[in-house]
């Protein structure tokens, strides 16, 4: 990626019953939370990503991809793993999938539809971090 290049990236925490997300860019590198989808059929889920994706125009997707604290995959990491790959077939974006096992702790005293806002963003936040150490 050129330095010159400042890329939208959008992240999504996604669960059963609500998805959080956020949103950010490679210039400031910070996320922030944006909106929770709290549809319960799976094409109006998908018609508020659209919407949200046509709105933002995001050069990629971010993903948090649960685990155990062991790092063991569970039923959750398979649903995440299909939401991800859903995304990538229907909108043709590169998605990338983030450990979000140590994330959910930051916020594991709260609950509520924000918290997955929040969730979301400090999902995306990990992938900045982990970016920018690569670089």
């Amino acid at each position: 990626m050129a330095a010159d290049i400042i890329d939208t990236v959008v992240a999504f925490d996604f669960g059963l019953k609500r998805i959080g997300v956020a949103l950010g860019n490679t210039l400031l590198c910070q996320a922030r939370p944006l909106k929770v989808i709290a549809a319960s059929a799976n094409d109006v889920k998908f018609a508020e990503v659209k919407a949200l994706l046509d709105e933002w125009r995001p050069a990629r997707l971010v993903v948090g991809l649960p685990f155990h604290p062991d790092g063991a995959e569970h039923d959750m990491t398979l649903r995440c793993r299909r939401f991800a790959n859903q995304l990538h077939g229907r909108f043709n974006l590169p998605v990338v999938l983030v450990d979000e096992r140590y994330s959910s702790a930051v916020i594991a005293s709260k609950r509520g539809a924000v918290i997955d806002a929040v969730a979301a963003s400090i999902i995306l936040q990990q992938y900045f971090d982990d970016h920018a150490q690569s670089n």
